[in-house]
């Protein structure tokens, strides 16, 4: 009979470390809205957070631009899919300089995504311009950061991707020069992006450092290091890069009660052992 008990216990046990033992969506930003479209409603300027027009249910409303929903002011940024969507706290967003060129300031569009409906686009790059990713890991472990990228022929051709778990007051670097793939461009084996197509190539995943575990807030910034340039290597304004599938995991860390039967689990199999 105590034998059986213990069985029970340990197979409760074992689940118990099963359910942990995978990674989870934390949060994802998949761009499901199409951005504000028009003349003189394009978003413009030095910065912009995805926006999101989010129905009563929790739904989105894919083209608030046709009527019915209006966009969300409090939920832009926030992530559209995984665990913590829609909590405060994160934000998917965009940084850049107004072009020393004298051309206009950037504008933000969505264009086809690698995959989905759309994505999220800006124009007008400057060295030091980037995307930026700011999300919170409470409750889980090994975080891992994975996203999609593409760039016109004149977009910025390299990049560095950094990490920072101290409010952005320091980075520590995950790749410090990423080069963004032109999609479809000859040689380079890929077609340009499509809502019915996701290709592989222009993915990039990271497994994350402890530090960013447990953790109020991480951010991860894709930022361009050289300016974009036309054939001739003149700055272009027009060129534009482009981000989908934004995504952090993580597993989820066990409860006290969960980490005791883990324990007793470890117990039982030494005790069977002896």
């Amino acid at each position: 009979m105590v034998s059986n008990r213990l069985s029970v216990v340990a197979a409760v046990a074992a689940a118990s470390l099963s359910a942990f033992a995978s990674a989870d969506l934390m949060a994802g930003w998949t761009v499901p809205c199409a951005f504000p479209t028009g003349t003189g409603n394009v978003p413009t300027g030095t910065f912009f957070k995805v926006p999101l027009a989010v129905n009563s249910d929790g739904t989105y409303n894919a083209n608030p631009n046709t009527g019915g929903t209006t966009w969300d002011a409090a939920m832009a940024g926030r992530a559209d899919s995984g665990a913590k969507k829609l909590q405060a706290g994160f934000e998917l967003s965009s940084t850049h300089q107004l072009a020393s060129s004298g051309a206009n300031a950037t504008s933000y569009t969505a264009p086809a995504g690698n995959g989905s409906a759309y994505a999220f686009s800006s124009n007008v790059w400057k060295a030091g311009d980037y995307y930026q990713a700011k999300f919170d890991t409470t409750g889980y472990s090994g975080i891992s950061f994975s996203f999609d990228m593409t760039r016109s022929s004149t977009g910025p051709a390299t990049w560095i991707i950094e990490m920072s778990t101290n409010g952005g007051s320091s980075f520590s670097t995950l790749n410090a020069s990423y080069s963004v793939i032109v999609a479809g461009a000859t040689g380079s084996g890929t077609t340009a992006w499509s809502s019915s197509t996701s290709q592989s190539a222009f993915n990039s995943s990271y497994n994350l450092d402890s530090s960013a575990s447990n953790a109020l807030e991480v951010i991860v910034r894709i930022r361009a290091l050289v300016d974009p340039v036309n054939s001739s290597g003149a700055y272009q304004a027009g060129g534009t890069a482009r981000i989908d599938n934004v995504l952090v995991n993580g597993t989820l860390l066990p409860a006290p009660g969960a980490a005791a039967l883990v324990g007793l689990a470890g117990l039982i199999a030494r005790r069977r052992r002896d």
